[in-house]
């Protein structure tokens, strides 16, 4: 399959009809960062992009995910620091390296409003990433360690279920209708899909090398997975299960996600440590041309608000976190974070 040429020139979207759709949304208020060289979370002010907290969340803290409902904020690591804790799980985003952290971990959450630990739940070996359910009541865990994912009850704080998966499964998103998780088998090449309702794999989708991160459309017409030994995104029909186009983006692209219009993808380009990325690129999903935006050193997650103004990406290897207008495709902000920023979060 041949990859649609990429450029460099993106139509931008008319000024007047931006404005009226973002209008529909909540404007974003608060922006956590799970920090994974330092254990952290960072609360930033979603106005003036100042760092309010930093909290302490346990060894590796690597991804973090506002619940729906607003209430908590949930975020994966290795338990309570060790003298001889892991490194960074994704430095220089080797599959190697990333098995190296083989313990049970955690789940932790976060009470939005106080912005204190209040919950701590073991889940499986080398937790990676969480998402929650549109009720808030369910998190889902991918466990590289172990090749599970944890299915945690938020109200009771305990596993009630563990699906097999694919080799070391990583990045995951739920389907908008909630009814299927995919999930990113960065060993495997491969995508699993899961049936949310009777929690069990209903199908394992070749899609390439490296496969790191997932998203869908909000609409659901389109699921994304980011191919991070290839240098691609891979675009997904959710109808038939099929990759039916590959599109070139930076080196070593880890996470990726849509605007609430589903006109664009924005997908962070991390590159290696040795030659690290600096850039975030944007898909126009009507054409599939992209743009790149310079971005700080090691690009790595990325959210868009919910309010669809700014997109927001960690700069794993500067330490901070890059503010993207959206609309004027530039960055507007840098934020100084904790050690070996990673995943990356918004509450409305």
């Amino acid at each position: 399959m041949k990859p649609r040429k990429t450029t460099w020139l993106l139509a931008l979207v008319p000024a007047a009809f931006l404005v009226g759709s973002l209008s529909t949304y909540a404007a974003d208020r608060k922006i956590f960062v799970a920090n994974e060289g330092a254990g952290t979370v960072s609360v930033i002010d979603a106005e003036t992009f100042k760092v309010t907290r930093s909290i302490a969340v346990g060894a590796g803290a690597h991804n973090v995910q506002v619940a729906p409902d607003g209430k908590r904020v949930w975020v994966t690591n290795n338990g309570a620091p060790k003298p001889a804790a892991a490194g960074m799980a994704h430095a220089g985003m080797s599959a190697t390296e990333h098995g190296a952290m083989a313990d049970v971990g955690e789940v932790w959450a976060i009470d939005t409003e106080t912005d204190q630990v209040v919950a701590k739940v073991v889940v499986g070996k080398h937790p990676a990433h969480v998402v929650v359910s549109a009720d808030s009541r369910w998190a889902y865990v991918t466990n590289g360690g172990d090749n599970t994912l944890s299915v945690v009850d938020t109200r009771k704080l305990e596993v009630v279920d563990t699906i097999p998966t694919g080799a070391f499964p990583h990045g995951i998103r739920l389907s908008p209708d909630g009814k299927q998780a995919y999930v990113a088998n960065l060993k495997g090449g491969t995508v699993s899909v899961i049936d949310t309702e009777s929690r069990q794999e209903i199908a394992q989708l070749p899609v390439g090398k490296g496969p790191a991160q997932v998203g869908f459309t909000p609409d659901g017409r389109l699921a994304f997975v980011s191919l991070s030994q290839e240098g691609q995104v891979a675009v997904i029909d959710p109808v038939s299960r099929e990759v039916i186009r590959k599109v070139r983006v930076g080196d070593v692209p880890i996470q990726l996600y849509a605007t609430p219009d589903n006109r664009l993808l924005f997908v962070a380009n991390q590159g290696s440590r040795k030659s690290p990325g600096n850039t975030v690129s944007v898909i126009d999903l009507s054409t599939f041309n992209t743009q790149r935006i310079r971005t700080g050193s090691g690009a790595h997650g990325v959210v868009v608000g919910s309010d669809g103004r700014h997109a927001y990406v960690t700069n794993l290897y500067a330490n901070s976190v890059s503010v993207i207008d959206v609309q004027t495709r530039k960055s507007v902000a840098t934020i100084a974070v904790g050690a070996g920023p990673n995943g990356v979060s918004v509450s409305p």
